[in-house]
């Protein structure tokens, strides 16, 4: 299996974050993909990306809720890196109007600069979206390259957007929230060809039933690999062999 989206360099997993990855690779992960935050969590996470250089891979981005008014030199400390170590996307970047809107704009700004570095270096994006799709395919929309693709991480949209993400290129990033009672996931992934679909946990965050409400980790994916195959109906064999043969497409 391939863990698409794990913030594995958290703090919150100071005190057993061996035993963690343990776990994670005695479940049949054979590579966590890593999305970055800002500058400050680029030191920890290629820390990681060195100690487990074939497992652990980095993507370089800043992430919607981290745009503040440095969001620029933000953005420049990024592009240095991208021009001096191969990671595997530009992400996580997108759109978050849950928790503040002060920065919608910057935010906008920081999305299409980030786009701009993706094809520039022949990389995907790692997209994150709340309360924000409309305005997501918007400035997917507005950048205009069909070539420009990734995955909506964590995605919790209807059966519409679904396809509108879909149709954009992207395939879409399936975690807890499918095993979630009001999710609704159950209204979209057994209407979804499995080809659009990977796997993966956001971890430490929504961690899935029934460890919802406490830390996620990296082994609880495959209770979210065995929940779309219970919405889908087919084995959990064919959707661990589907989405990593579609995460591995991702990568350039």
């Amino acid at each position: 299996m391939i863990e698409t989206h794990a913030h594995i360099y958290s703090d919150d997993y100071n005190e057993d974050r061996t035993e963690m990855l343990d776990r994670a690779w005695a479940a049949g992960i054979e590579q966590i993909w890593m999305p970055n935050c800002d500058s400050g969590t680029i030191g920890p996470m290629m820390e990681l990306a060195q100690a487990f250089s074939d497992k652990c891979l980095p993507m370089i981005g800043l992430h919607p809720t981290y745009v503040k008014e440095d969001f620029e030199k933000e953005l420049l400390i990024m592009e240095a890196w991208l021009d001096k170590y191969p990671f595997i996307a530009v992400g996580e970047i997108g759109m978050d109007l849950f928790w503040d809107v002060t920065y919608r704009e910057q935010q906008k700004k920081a999305f299409l600069y980030q786009c701009k570095l993706a094809r520039k270096h022949n990389l995907w994006i790692d997209i994150h979206s709340r309360n924000a799709f409309r305005e997501t395919v918007a400035l997917i929309e507005q950048f205009g390259d069909s070539q420009l693709n990734g995955i909506f991480h964590c995605f919790t949209g209807n059966l519409d957007e679904a396809k509108k993400a879909i149709e954009l290129g992207f395939k879409l990033g399936i975690g807890g929230v499918s095993t979630f009672k009001n999710g609704g996931m159950d209204k979209v992934i057994p209407f979804v060809e499995l080809e659009h679909l990977v796997l993966e946990t956001d971890a430490p965050y929504l961690a899935p039933v029934p460890y919802r409400g406490k830390r996620n980790e990296v082994s609880y994916i495959d209770i979210v690999a065995q929940r779309v195959a219970d919405l889908k109906q087919i084995t959990k064999t064919e959707v661990i062999a589907a989405t990593t043969q579609n995460a591995l497409s991702l990568l350039r």
